[in-house]
């Protein structure tokens, strides 16, 4: 049976899959709300924000404005609710006046209004409003030290609740007493909502000391004005039980289990039995690779804990402690520590990949690794461990062609990794 299959059309065909099955008009149409007795006001941030709104206009009935951020490139036309593009993953001026727009938005509403919140993965960055005291430099500087640090994004997300005038239940609370209605696609393990674009509309259980104690775990240096904003408590944000946000509701649109459930049926279709093994698996890229290659050769060499073929799927975001110089990202850096603990293993494929299409960086969403990837680097005279090690992941697959490049996805269900058993 396998003998037909065409191993990177297959683990392509997945990937398409799994980001297809997050696109907002799967989810948006039956999480609609009634119409209000008075206005719907639209608000949002993240990647997939200005794809939710136009599906958001074309199913609903009633009248409706609202503005929404996304990342340059990911704008889709409105006609009711304004799109306006920021930069992610360090943040800029246009985010951080997006951000205070929102906030404008919702001054003064009363019982009988709405907000409808579209959140997605990266709405951090595309909403950086600081407290007072804090500059858009300060945060700029505090994102690159989060996204070099090691830190997983439940713990970047943390420190970035206490340092917004928008994140961590903050803009739930700007908007009440309107009802606040909040349409979610994660981007995180576990789904946390808190955490999905650092929570603007939900409580937020964790303390500034929390944050300062990943801080202080990671050995990140602040600006004295960040410093002072934790230590002082005065970054405290909203908590679970304050009574603004009393009756506040929350759904999933979409999530990194639904996409793997989708890639697992393209898998089945074509033969290969498909095995989800968690969408919320964390840790260093590096070592994810590693752990992965030991359960490929458990299954070539033994047949266990499954029979070949068959296709091991999982989700979550790993992380990178940047130590080199190369062109960075995590999936790609997974991707090559599992080619060197591999090391050529006949009939052993994979793929991994961000599914809003940019893994770190760069404009590529990840890479394809094949059972004769390694020598045909060595033949361009590339050392694959030197590569892992100048944490250069784009560079290595993209000197062999091997470069998986979506452009745009307009969603973000966070990672998606494959590994084909033939």
């Amino acid at each position: 049976m396998s003998t037909a299959i065409n191993p990177r059309q297959l683990l392509e065909d997945m990937f398409r899959a799994a980001i297809e099955s997050a696109q907002p008009h799967h989810g948006i149409p039956r999480h609609l709300p009634a119409p209000p007795r008075g206005r719907l006001i639209v608000i949002g941030a993240g990647k997939a924000s200005a794809a939710m709104a136009r599906v958001l206009e074309d199913h609903y009935l009633g009248s409706l404005s609202g503005l929404v951020v996304t990342r340059y490139g990911y704008a889709v036309p409105c006609s009711k609710i304004e799109i306006v593009e920021a930069a992610h993953p360090v943040p800029d001026a246009a985010g951080l006046k997006a951000a205070q727009r929102i906030l404008d938005l919702v001054e003064g509403l009363t019982p009988d209004d709405l907000v409808l919140c579209l959140i997605s993965g990266g709405g951090s960055a595309l909403m950086p409003l600081p407290l007072p005291g804090i500059s858009l430099e300060d945060k700029q500087a505090v994102n690159r030290e989060l996204l070099k640090s090691g830190a997983s994004i439940s713990e970047m997300n943390c420190v970035r609740r206490h340092l917004s005038a928008i994140k961590g239940g903050r803009l739930a609370a700007a908007c009440h007493p309107a009802k606040v209605v909040t349409l979610l696609i994660s981007d995180v393990p576990g789904d946390g909502p808190c955490d999905i674009a650092s929570g603007p509309t939900v409580g937020d259980p964790t303390s500034c000391e929390d944050a300062l104690a990943i801080v202080r775990r990671y050995g990140i240096q602040l600006p004295p004005a960040v410093l002072e904003t934790l230590a002082s408590g005065r970054g405290e944000s909203i908590k679970p039980d304050d009574p603004r946000l009393a009756g506040s509701e929350t759904h999933f649109i979409a999530t990194p289990m639904m996409a793997l459930e989708a890639a697992a049926a393209v898998a089945r279709q074509a033969g290969i039995p498909a095995h989800i093994l968690g969408d919320a698996i964390e840790g260093e890229a590096r070592d994810v690779g590693k752990v992965m290659a030991g359960i490929a050769r458990q299954v070539v060499r033994f047949q266990q804990p499954f029979q070949p073929p068959c296709v091991l799927l999982s989700g979550g975001e790993t992380t990178v402690t940047v130590r080199g110089n190369g062109r960075g990202g995590r999936n790609v850096e997974y991707l090559l520590s599992l080619g060197v603990a591999l090391d050529g293993l006949p009939n052993v494929h994979a793929i991994a990949g961000d599914t809003d299409g940019v893994d770190g960086q760069e404009e590529i969403a990840g890479a394809i690794l094949a059972p004769d990837s390694l020598a045909r680097a060595w033949e361009k005279g590339i050392r694959p461990k030197d590569a892992l090690a100048d944490n250069d992941g784009h560079g290595f697959f993209g000197a062999l062609g091997d470069a998986v490049v979506t452009g745009p996805t307009l969603t973000n269900v966070n990672d998606f990794r494959a590994v084909l058993i033939l």
